[in-house]
């Protein structure tokens, strides 16, 4: 994405880098497509902010400075607010355009006068336009913005309907498994934004794959990569058969994430307890039927929830933030599947209801947009470990106590 400002090798700087001497490269800059200036953030100015970043949302993103004269390019510092600025223009944006775009706010900070500074607003373009403020649809016309014409209008309608086709085909598993019918619990982590023409260099990518290095060291697990045509795969080691079912991360060059974790069924003596404990001899021998897969609830959640936690680590190292992507599970080959726990307030409900099992050959969830506003954070781990029994068979959020309660202690098994 465009970048007004550059590095001393002439590479783009994230809003991240940008330092307040980085403002005199404006100098030499003119408003235009992707970048406006505002001397201050008047009452006029805050009521022209939604049309100025829902137009650059609707177009090719762009960056909006506030503090700068747009005719001399002159610094004209703001005072720092007891308010975040990026709380008040957040909320300009919540109040007025829909859906809501995304936008990152900093306040660079005039080092020689802590209590002055510029508010740099970045505008990244938008997933699922059009955007719309206060009723109308804008789109950058030259250095301004403008209402979009029709024609505008159905290729805005056609982006946002290629794009929700491109995440629904991310949501499948590409990491090769040996046995066709292994259950498994996949994770799809879709970065929101990207381009084709965004393909990051070699060295951002090792930059990745050391930083999902660290992040499997830091759980205590070994990795060993993979290279695919277009990511890289990693997987936790095993000392036999390099085929085994084990846990893998699949990396992309835009930061999208498939996490597959095959589920940890119960066999020998364990699976004998199992079925006796739940009252299925009779159902696993009747009719010749294939004997029923029994799935350890607690295996399962911590193989579960260490690698969700892995994504976690790497988001955070990473400065990501999980606003920026649409996330979808899949429990595969688990149609049939039934759960096991020692867990006392199970067992409780095995008496009374039966086990859970999971229902349903169609286990791919809806997507979630965690940039729609709705989201302030996401934790890969909680949401996995919560989702997993929610397939499974036990509704989160149920009006029974005794079901909450459950899936609590099951979280915590």
């Amino acid at each position: 994405m465009f970048s007004p400002f550059k590095d001393a090798h002439g590479r783009p700087k994230t809003l991240a880098e940008v330092t307040y001497a980085d403002l005199d490269q404006l100098r030499e800059l003119e408003e235009g497509y992707a970048l406006e200036f505002k001397r201050s953030l008047s009452p006029t100015v805050l009521k022209k902010l939604p049309k100025i970043i829902a137009s650059f949302a609707n177009s090719a993103g762009g960056w909006l400075v506030i503090g700068i004269a747009d005719d001399d390019k002159s610094t004209c510092p703001l005072p720092r607010l007891s308010a975040d600025y990026s709380q008040i223009i957040g909320e300009s944006c919540r109040r007025h355009i829909t859906p809501a775009p995304r936008i990152d706010v900093r306040f660079v900070t005039d080092p020689a006068a802590p209590d002055e500074g510029v508010v740099i607003v970045q505008v990244l373009e938008g997933d699922f336009p059009p955007y719309v403020a206060d009723g109308v649809v804008d789109v950058r016309e030259g250095s301004t913005s403008g209402p979009a014409a029709s024609s505008a209008l159905v290729e805005l309608y056609g982006k946002a309907t290629r794009r929700r086709l491109e995440v629904r085909e991310f949501c499948r598993r590409t990491v090769f498994y040996t046995a066709e019918d292994m259950p498994l619990f996949n994770l799809y982590v879709f970065r929101m934004g990207s381009r084709a023409a965004d393909a990051p260099s070699r060295d951002e990518l090792n930059e990745h794959a050391a930083c999902m290095r660290t992040a499997f060291k830091r759980q205590g697990l070994a990795c060993r990569v993979h290279h695919a045509h277009d990511s890289l795969i990693f997987s936790v080691p095993t000392r036999d058969d390099p085929r085994t079912p084990h846990s893998a991360i699949e990396l992309f060059g835009d930061e999208s994430i498939k996490l597959s974790v095959p589920a940890v069924l119960v066999g020998g003596d364990e699976y004998e307890h199992a079925l006796a404990r739940l009252n299925l001899t009779r159902h696993e021998r009747a009719g010749g039927q294939a004997p029923l897969r029994i799935m350890s609830a607690s295996d399962t959640l911590a193989r579960v929830t260490r690698m969700a936690s892995i994504l976690d680590r790497y988001v955070r190292a990473r400065g990501l933030a999980w606003q920026q992507f649409a996330v979808a599970y899949e429990l595969e080959n688990l149609a049939g599947v039934v759960l096991w726990s020692e867990e006392p307030l199970y067992l409780e409900y095995v008496d009374e209801r039966g086990p859970l099992y999971c229902a349903t050959t169609d286990c791919l969830s809806r997507v979630r947009y965690l940039d729609d506003g709705a989201h302030n954070s996401f934790r890969a781990r909680q949401f996995a470990g919560s989702h997993f029994f929610e397939a499974c068979g036990l509704p989160l959020g149920s009006p029974d106590a005794r079901d909450s309660q459950l899936v609590d202690a099951l979280l915590r098994s």
